[in-house]
């Protein structure tokens, strides 16, 4: 995970995220890729496709150009390749389009979150690149201050289809010497016992030679909030999860966790793609 990027507005929320990117890249020897997307009114696009670019237009860029280059010399990048991009397109689909151009293997994001009716009417793009990546997503609620992730939960049901995107997760854990926590969110809808669920886990991590690791069964009233207080238990660094990437009426009826979490917790949450 050497390819990072960092899409900003300018907000707190994307320095928050640009601050644990620098460390990721630093204890990995990576690059970090800032991007700002531009979602143009109509007539301002029609500059942009168009042979004349208008005053304003040209002044906005300029602007911007400005700001990105401001971050680009703050001290805690010192060290650290970091190139910068400004692109005319809206922010989700923009940053999935930057991904694939750059070979993108990790994209950390800053996030607010929202809750009840604001959360369902407006969503966020945050969101919506957790839900469509197929690569690895790093959410951040707030300063990192001196990043560790340490404790790192990764909540699964532990199918076959989770092997894959696991491979990612100990890669990542590696990076920071991480003790990985193991768990299975037990609730009335998806009850197991301890046997059934301590048979699954193994099998799964039979596959695997990783040191730091330890398995949980934890129950509670649904997987969300099982996630989010098993967390609390261990006082966990980050909170890892898999994404099968529903879209329409499959994402709307099934719902999802992954961003469920990233609206609900205030802990870091990374999410990898089956």
């Amino acid at each position: 995970m050497k390819r990072i990027l960092v899409p900003t507005d300018f907000s707190t929320h994307a320095e928050n995220a640009l601050k644990a990117a620098a460390i990721i890249a630093k204890k990995n020897k990576g690059e970090i890729f800032l991007l700002h997307l531009l979602e143009l009114p109509n007539h301002m696009n029609d500059s942009v496709t168009g042979a004349d670019i208008t005053p304003a237009l040209m002044l906005f860029i300029k602007k911007v150009n400005e700001n990105l280059q401001k971050i680009k010399e703050q001290p805690y990048l010192k060290g650290i390749p970091v190139h910068v991009s400004v692109q005319f397109e809206k922010a989700f689909s923009g940053i999935l389009s930057f991904n694939k151009k750059n070979k993108i293997d990790l994209i950390v994001m800053g996030s607010h979150g929202t809750s009840g009716i604001e959360e369902i009417i407006i969503g966020s793009n945050t969101e919506k690149v957790v839900r469509l990546s197929e690569i690895p997503v790093l959410v951040i609620k707030k300063d990192v201050g001196k990043l560790k992730f340490k404790n790192f939960v990764f909540a699964s049901d532990f199918s076959k289809e989770a092997k894959k995107p696991f491979k990612k997760i100990m890669e990542f854990a590696k990076i920071f010497d991480a003790n990985l926590f193991l768990v299975m969110i037990c609730t009335p809808n998806s009850f197991k016992t301890t046997l059934a669920a301590e048979k699954v886990m193994g099998a799964f991590m039979a596959e695997f030679d990783l040191p730091n690791y330890s398995s949980h069964l934890f129950n509670d009233a649904n997987i969300e909030s099982g996630i989010i207080n098993f967390s609390k238990t261990i006082d966990a660094d980050l909170i890892g999860l898999c994404t099968h990437g529903r879209t329409g009426l499959a994402h709307f009826f099934n719902g999802s966790i992954s961003e469920d979490l990233v609206n609900h917790t205030t802990r870091p949450v990374i999410t990898f793609r089956i």
